[in-house]
């Protein structure tokens, strides 16, 4: 089962008295306001492998590292992106969060709104449909149909990749030991994604064992819809694979993102678009309809059971739609919406 992937490292060098990360006081609009994530569920989070029938939508603590196990790649050891108070530096980062007196942005405060503390369920279910359709089939083994359209849907060799919203990119990294030929995992300047999760995890993971594989995999910090940078004028229309996952729940920005996907998407290009439905399907619905003006189209969509599986190993899905009657909580965490996304011309 994908979140039984995980289980949580002995930590290092990470302050013994620091709380854990808050839940994501995200806005759900499908729910009553009153419903809160309860303590059980926030545990079950951290620790995935002891709560197997639980959804969770994050995973991990700020700072922390989770072993990932790829039966593809083996052992992972994913760092969790930081955040100012549970990081080695706090005195400072907290008094660099002092609000300013000449009224400019809190860029230490923005930086922890963005919840690239966490490693989002949505970026595991990338990780996993990459790696399974790089997966040969067994000898003697017979490729069943479902295993094909997987295969069809998720083969990422020799594909050029840009990530979006990547926290701590675990997408990119299986992209690259999947065979993508260029691989960069991007993240909002603010993010503490890039002050070392990121390069982290990418060069942990990648350089033991394909060290030529860590020269075609960057880290870049990229604002969405800010498109006059030197990164965005040098790849315009370059990548044939972006990933966006779980980056819908900020409404103000589904213009912003469409427009990066538009300018760094190659001709015949597609993007994967995955998304919990912990801030409502309604939001998401909504990203949907922005991409649609924009110049998209949905080449492919359906919603897949994070949690239970068919008796032949294959993924539990149903068709996607925007309001689902009667839906609660658990069972709103328990799935995802994926979507296969190109221009609308193409």
């Amino acid at each position: 089962m994908l979140h039984s992937r995980l289980r949580p490292l002995p930590r290092r060098n990470h302050p013994t008295n620091t709380t854990s990360a808050p839940t994501p006081e995200f806005q759900n609009e499908d729910l009553d306001s009153e419903t809160e994530e309860s303590a059980e569920d926030l545990f079950g989070a951290f620790l995935p492998h002891l709560f197997p029938d639980d959804a969770p939508s994050f995973h991990g603590d700020p700072g922390q590292h989770l072993l990932y196990s790829s039966p593809r790649y083996g052992d992972l050891n994913i760092m969790v992106p930081s955040y100012p108070s549970s990081s080695e530096k706090r005195s400072e980062e907290i008094a660099a969060g002092q609000a300013k007196t000449d009224g400019s942005v809190n860029q230490v405060d923005e930086g922890r709104k963005l919840f690239a503390h966490f490693l989002w369920s949505a970026a595991m279910v990338v990780a996993e449909g990459v790696e399974e359709a790089d997966t040969p089939t067994a000898p003697g083994e017979t490729e069943t149909e479902a295993r094909r359209e997987n295969r069809e849907l998720w083969s990422i060799k020799g594909e050029s990749v840009l990530e979006l919203g990547a926290g701590a990119a675990l997408p990119s990294v299986i992209c690259a030991l999947a065979g993508a030929s260029k691989v960069v995992a991007t993240d909002h300047p603010s993010s503490p994604a890039l002050s070392g999760a990121i390069t982290f995890n990418i060069k942990h993971n990648l350089s033991k064992r394909t060290p030529e594989v860590v020269r075609e995999v960057s880290m870049q910090p990229h604002e969405w819809g800010v498109l006059d940078d030197s990164f965005s004028t040098a790849n315009k229309g370059t990548f044939t694979r972006i990933v966006a996952a779980d980056c819908f729940w900020m409404r103000s920005q589904h213009e912003n993102l469409a427009r990066t996907m538009q300018w760094f998407l190659s001709p015949g290009g597609k993007m994967w678009v995955v998304a919990g439905f912990h801030t409502g399907r309604a939001i998401v619905a909504g990203f949907f309809e922005t991409v649609l003006e924009n110049g998209f189209v949905i080449e492919r969509i359906y919603e897949r059971d994070l949690v239970g599986r068919l008796e032949d190993g294959g993924e539990i899905r149903r068709e996607w739609i925007p309001i689902r009657e009667g839906e609660g909580t658990e069972n709103q965490k328990r799935w995802c919406v994926i979507a296969v996304l190109k221009r609308r011309e193409e």
